[in-house]
């Protein structure tokens, strides 16, 4: 699992609590997702390996880490798992496969209703004056703090749902392919994966990406248009 993540516009400082933001609390909730389905679907492998936790220090991967704080580009330790203990060996591997993405998605969700509602409240304290210079100022951190959040795992996400290994989405796909589509896929994998990534640093791949983000990002923040109203009504 790994992802790119650019964010301009801010300060060095910023930056880093993002990246630490990363590799502290997203990629390890993205991780646990797929080793709790595992071990849902019938594997304990993540389990005794001391993998199902959410403490980042069991996820963290030092090249990727360093990579990521660096570069913004980094992965975590991919989470151990048997498909040899499913019963149902192709479907439970691709819903371990989704566990991530959808964990993510989750993440994303929550975080643009904590968004949604931190930016009204800066709207309120900055039309009514009530709120201190340097309480303001923390809050409007945070609220940058959540929205990258947001954006980091709704671009998690999507990434990792590409149909290219080593993404999850390539075994989701492989679920709905027959077998000789799958061959095909498995014998040339290397080829796409390569060519993924060349779309991807030449900019080609991000147009895409980040118009679905855009759009997932905005179909979620129309679920909570009644938050705007509420505060009005309140304020």
């Amino acid at each position: 699992m790994s992802f790119l993540f650019s964010y301009s516009g801010v300060n060095f400082f910023v930056m880093l609590c993002i990246r630490l933001l990363i590799i502290f609390t997203i990629l390890p909730i993205h991780e646990y997702a797929h080793g709790y389905a595992a071990r849902k679907l019938g594997d304990n492998t993540a389990l005794y390996s001391g993998r199902l936790t959410l403490n980042p220090l069991a996820h963290v991967d030092p090249i990727g880490a360093i990579l990521l704080l660096i570069c913004g580009f980094g992965w975590a330790k991919p989470v151990p798992i048997n498909p040899r203990n499913f019963q149902k060996y192709r479907r439970d591997i691709a819903l371990t496969a989704f566990a991530g993405p959808l964990s993510n998605l989750i993440c994303a969700f929550a975080g643009t209703f904590v968004g949604r509602v931190l930016y009204n409240i800066l709207n309120v304290a900055a039309a009514g004056g009530t709120m201190s210079q340097s309480a303001f100022s923390v809050l409007y951190y945070i609220t940058i703090a959540v929205q990258a959040f947001t954006s980091i795992n709704l671009s998690l996400a999507i990434f990792n749902l590409i149909p290219i290994e080593p993404l999850d989405g390539s075994r989701i796909l492989s679920y709905f392919l027959t077998p000789k589509a799958n061959a095909f896929m498995a014998k040339y994998r290397n080829y796409f994966y390569y060519g993924m990534l060349l779309l991807l640093f030449t900019g080609i791949l991000s147009t895409p990406l980040s118009w679905i983000i855009d759009k997932v990002y905005t179909l979620f923040n129309l679920m909570f248009f009644w938050v705007d109203i509420l505060f009005g009504m309140i304020f």
